[in-house]
């Protein structure tokens, strides 16, 4: 029998077909990805159950948006970005996670410490964000500075019963690193906060120097000689700030990493961000790396004496945190002299040395 409009039926079969493929993405488990007329994102901050892994930022909305979890959060980046989180805190919990957003807008969480991606292959991009162009010239090292002076009147030092019971640091082979790596050269600034510690600005800048070098140069007292290529460069001082909030969250990039003091979760002694290009089968390209010391809620030294009482060495705080910058993850109980143990303790600069593992961690990514 003869089809009178074959085109009508046509239209009427696609009609199906396409109803029927709507109806089979709607059963399925990633609702989000089906389009934004099926992710509808409530007002406020999120959690990752309401952004679950596969959604797309696209279609959600969800660029600029905060995402919380394990009392952290961060601002979601822009397709081809990932941002992570690292809190030091006064407990020794861990407290961090990443929240990367592939090139094709869909989200995937790193929810530990651990790498996914091993390899160190990768490659340096620009940053079309950055401005380095106010390098820091003619700067002459200083020595160490005692800036507050009232330590000589408090309490003694109190040795850790944990760490005295961990293996040493130069025999401890632990470490973890995190899905990042700087590829380049990491350039960095100083905030106009007021410094922890009490520390002037031209102090503080060279105590954080000091630091960063402690990860570059692998400092340590184990033998181990320095293998690693990181590289680092002071540009200037800055009226920016860390991208790190007041509650603890990642606030989002802008190309330029500050090292800077401020009030943030009080459970936190101090506190990284970074932000890296995402960068599938190696390590992620670091972009930006803020830290913020809590001076809010915690007391620093920039040189702890036989009688420090309850105040936190910069040095040691400072040497944890740029290990996060390097692509560094946390170690927990057990491993408490190592520098990238959870928790930084009170009155010992024992955490600016490197310890085996810590070196170990460098030398595999770089």
């Amino acid at each position: 029998m003869a089809v009178r409009n074959p085109g009508l039926i046509g239209r009427a079969i696609t009609a199906f077909a396409l109803a029927a493929s709507l109806s089979a993405v709607a059963s399925g488990t990633n609702v989000a990805m089906a389009g934004a007329d099926v992710c509808e994102l409530g007002e406020g901050e999120l959690t990752i159950g309401d952004l679950p892994a596969g959604s797309s930022v696209i279609s959600c909305d969800a660029i600029g948006r905060l995402v919380t979890y394990d009392g952290t959060g961060v601002t979601v980046p822009e397709p081809g970005t990932a941002v992570s989180i690292d809190m030091l805190t006064a407990d020794g919990d861990t407290h961090g996670f990443t929240l990367q957003v592939g090139t094709d807008g869909k989200v995937s969480y790193n929810l530990g410490d651990a790498s996914t991606d091993t390899s160190t292959a990768g490659s340096d991009r620009p940053d079309p964000l950055a401005n380095t162009a106010d390098p820091a010239a003619d700067v002459q090292a200083e020595g160490d500075a005692v800036a507050d002076p009232s330590d000589a009147s408090e309490g003694a030092e109190v040795a850790d019963i944990d760490a005295l019971s961990a293996p040493g640091a130069c025999s401890d082979g632990a470490y973890k690193t995190n899905d990042l790596k700087e590829y380049g050269t990491y350039n960095w600034y100083i905030g106009d906060d007021p410094m922890p510690g009490g520390l002037s600005r031209t102090d503080a800048k060279w105590a954080f120097y000091d630091v960063i070098d402690n990860i570059t140069d692998s400092y340590n007292n184990c033998g181990y000689g320095d293998s690693v290529g990181a590289k680092t460069n002071f540009l200037s001082e800055t009226g920016r700030e860390a991208s790190v909030s007041k509650t603890g969250r990642c606030t989002g990039n802008d190309g330029i990493s500050v090292w800077d003091a401020g009030d943030i979760k009080d459970s936190a002694v101090a506190t990284t961000c970074t932000y890296s290009w995402s960068m599938p089968g190696v390590k992620n390209d670091l972009r930006e790396a803020g830290v913020r010391f809590n001076t809010h809620d915690y007391d620093f030294t920039n040189k702890p004496t036989g009688s420090c009482s309850n105040k936190y060495d910069i040095r040691s705080v400072g040497t944890h945190e740029a290990g996060h910058v390097f692509g560094l993850g946390h170690v927990g109980d057990g491993h408490e002299n190592l520098t990238m143990f959870t928790n930084s303790f009170v009155c010992t600069t024992k955490a600016r040395t490197l310890g085996k593992g810590d070196v170990l961690a460098l030398r595999s990514v770089y």
